[in-house]
């Protein structure tokens, strides 16, 4: 069977990460499609000819589409989708319909709980995945290649005639290691991908491992079954891709790199062991780490952490079902910094019982612990979270239109601050980092340390300000 697996093109010109928990829109950042990657291999196990086209990566418009869609003809097209880009990712649907004879199909997880009005409003979406694309996307390939009703492909929504059909959820994938490599071939090249700044160039994401059993009340996977890559298979895939494509840099994508720390261990291990001189960052939760895991991590070429730490107030953080403390955020960062690894840590304005006050002692903990970067969103109530639910209530029909789902522009308030509030103090909070010269002094103090991070700095700098100064931190974070 003929699968096209489609990447919409950039949102008003501003790439998009359209990967699970980052389903959002990031002016400084453009990463390969790997959930499609992880598809393509899937399904060419199978026996299916597949073919890619990732229109945000190479910056190309919907015209491209339509002239792989006549040449090609696909029978199924698979795509991803995303809350705010929404009606623009949807064109992708129009345009397949348009030119070729092929089912659709759209992947996103943050609308999950929400498949009557994702198609109600897509005429052209033939089925809604709606979760765990490694092991529903297969399904229906070979369902509909082999005659099969949808009907008996789990974790589904789909058009029946005029009737919109919602099948049970699916079974989790259980072992994280029985997928194949994904098939990074079917990208012309690594060439236009790079988180924050271009450089460290050839770079890629990758999972070690998928889920996070924690169970943050904003977060749209807490609460999922943590599977982790064994670190022999993490190993093979970035043996893979130093081999190919001269790898150089990578983001494990995972939600918590660190769960395990003897599975980091090992990871570390192997790739001092074969010395793929591979820099890499990661993602984890602040009471996940100590000094000497971090010591070992640089060792192994880790150079960049993202805490997600949210606030500076332990009221909020409580209140939020975090499950960590101020001073295991504030003792992260000083451990990585002691390591020489560069800290990255997000805040989240605007959870329960946010207020003037919470929200200045997050500031002041910036101020006091300054991460060599820092990125504050305003709390959005995804569907589907335990937020969503104390905002709104547990309601059968959405609550708030989710094309406004933006991290950067408040659509709800707490009991003492309004939306408006909430902007004010986000830009508050960036101006607060931004114009503090310790802050400065102490980036450039780390570029004078680790000087391989110099063309990295400077692409950062810019992107600081220009961020701030021209774009006003729309679409950035």
């Amino acid at each position: 069977m003929k699968v096209l697996l489609v990447n919409p093109p950039r949102f008003e010109g501003i790439p998009v990460i359209r990967e699970e928990r980052c389903e959002i829109t990031e002016r400084a950042s453009i990463l390969e499609p790997y959930s499609l990657l992880q598809i393509g291999a899937l399904l060419r196990e199978k026996g299916h000819d597949v073919r890619l086209l990732d229109m945000n990566g190479r910056d190309l418009g919907y015209d491209s589409l339509g002239s792989i869609c006549r040449s090609f003809l696909p029978e199924m097209t698979i795509f991803r989708f995303t809350p705010t880009t929404y009606d623009h990712d949807m064109r992708t649907a129009q345009m397949v319909k348009s030119n070729s004879k092929s089912m659709t199909a759209g992947i996103c997880w943050t609308l999950r709980t929400l498949p009557t009005e994702v198609l109600a409003q897509a005429n052209d979406l033939d089925v809604y995945i709606r979760q765990e694309y490694e092991v529903v996307t297969p399904d229906l390939v070979e369902a509909v290649a082999h005659g099969r009703e949808l009907r008996t492909v789990e974790g589904i929504s789909y058009r029946e005639g005029n009737e919109l059909r919602h099948n049970s959820d699916s079974r989790p994938l259980e072992d994280y290691d029985t997928l194949p490599l994904p098939a990074f071939d079917l990208l012309e090249s690594l060439d236009p991908y790079f988180v924050t700044a271009p450089s460290g160039q050839p770079y890629t994401i990758i999972y070690t491992s998928k889920g996070c059993p924690f169970k943050c009340s904003f977060c749209t996977v807490a609460g999922t079954k943590w599977r982790p890559k064994s670190a022999e298979k993490t190993i093979e895939e970035l043996r893979y891709l130093k081999k190919r494509y001269g790898l150089r840099t990578a983001s494990f994508f995972d939600e918590t790199f660190t769960l395990d720390k003897k599975r980091v261990v090992r990871i570390c291990d192997a790739l001092i062991e074969e010395g793929l001189d591979i820099h890499w960052y990661c993602n984890t939760r602040a009471h996940l780490v100590d000094a000497d895991l971090l010591r070992k991590m640089y060792k192994a070429g880790c150079r960049g952490i993202s805490y997600g730490i949210e606030s500076g107030s332990q009221s909020i953080l409580d209140h939020a079902d975090k499950c960590v403390t101020v001073e295991q955020a504030r003792n992260a960062i000083k451990w990585a910094r002691e390591a020489r690894i560069k800290t990255f840590a997000s805040f989240i304005l605007g959870l329960p019982g946010e207020n003037w006050e919470t929200v200045h002692e997050t500031i002041e903990f910036v101020n006091q612990t300054l991460p060599n970067s820092a990125e504050f969103n305003v709390a959005v109530p995804y569907p589907g979270t335990k937020l969503y639910e104390m905002v709104y209530g547990v309601t059968s029909t959405p609550a708030v239109d989710f094309r406004k789902l933006y991290q950067d522009d408040a659509v709800v308030g707490t009991k003492d601050l309004s939306p408006a509030d909430l902007n004010k103090a986000r830009d508050m909070a960036y101006r607060s980092l931004y114009f503090n010269p310790r802050w400065w002094v102490r980036n450039i103090a780390h570029v004078m340390r680790e000087p391989d991070d110099l063309q990295l700095a400077t692409l950062y700098a810019s992107k600081v300000l220009r961020n701030y100064l021209l774009f006003r931190m729309k679409h950035a974070h």
